[in-house]
């Protein structure tokens, strides 16, 4: 069965390439300073990390020694090749997400991290609400202009697909204010997360669609003559399969009984 396409790569390489003229990449900069952060916290020293990512010199100025590569369908990977990859802000526009991710469990070597830093749910839920509302009301109709992107509990479930052990997930919103619809606009272009999508209208939209959103922003999220704009990055961790992680105990191994450990009484379930 071929995978449904979300998204036309050709548009949004060429966002991409618009975008590093003028690049507004401080989510990105978030995204790195927090895998940093998750890397100190853990008791390991990795030698041979990759890195997938849209805007491979801002990695590569941080991690001169990992191998960073772009975030395409097939992922220039090898098999058992790294102890560490990081996944960064680059899942959401993938057309089989859980694909990407079997990628690069295939390239971890056992006990090899990897973590992903991806957009989640509550990214966007503002522009998403007025221009919906502003596209109803102007053209009677609703058109995709936003990349789906998954609620944490989902994400955490990817990683259990795609065979890693130990999964985490968890999320970090950040709230940025702009003066108007427009100047958000912007640094999406900026940051080269303009419309991409595969299905989206080919036609330039009505300017009253964005004028109405405009007024809809503001009257239903502004504040002190500002609009907020939330991005919600969420944080995958798993690890690749390997016999000296803690594994689970057999049902009805256990050696103690829960209800002496909670020092309460327990009281058997009628029929």
């Amino acid at each position: 069965m071929e995978t449904p396409r979300l998204t036309d790569r050709h548009a949004l390489l060429t966002h991409r390439a618009r975008a590093l003229r003028d690049p507004a990449l401080f989510l990105h900069e978030a995204a790195l300073t927090e895998a940093e952060d998750r890397l100190a916290l853990v008791n390991k020293t990795f030698t041979d990390p990759a890195i997938i990512t849209p805007f491979l010199d801002l990695w590569r100025q941080s991690h001169p020694d990992a191998r960073i590569i772009p975030d395409s369908d097939t992922l220039d990977l090898r098999e058992d090749a790294h102890d560490l990859i990081i996944h960064a802000l680059a899942l959401h526009w993938a057309d089989d997400p859980v694909g990407q991710l079997i990628q690069c469990r295939r390239a971890l070597r056992p006990d090899g991290l990897l973590i992903v830093l991806t957009f989640g749910g509550q990214t966007l839920t503002e522009l998403r609400a007025a221009l919906g509302q502003a596209e109803i009301e102007v053209t009677g109709g609703l058109s995709p202009r936003v990349a789906p992107m998954g609620e944490i509990r989902d994400l955490g479930a990817l990683l259990q697909r795609a065979g890693l052990a130990l999964p985490v997930a968890d999320t970090a919103p950040l709230t940025v204010t702009y003066r108007d619809l427009f100047h958000l606009m912007a640094d999406l272009r900026a940051m080269g997360e303009t419309n991409a999508l595969h299905n989206r209208v080919r036609h330039p939209t009505r300017r009253a669609v964005f004028l109405r959103a405009a007024d809809l922003y503001a009257e239903t999220f502004g504040q002190d003559g500002r609009i907020p704009a939330t991005f919600e990055i969420v944080t995958l961790t798993g690890w690749a399969p390997d016999a000296s992680q803690p594994q689970p105990l057999r049902p009805g191994s256990a050696a103690h009984r829960l209800a002496d450990a909670l020092g309460t009484q327990e009281k058997p379930l009628k029929d």
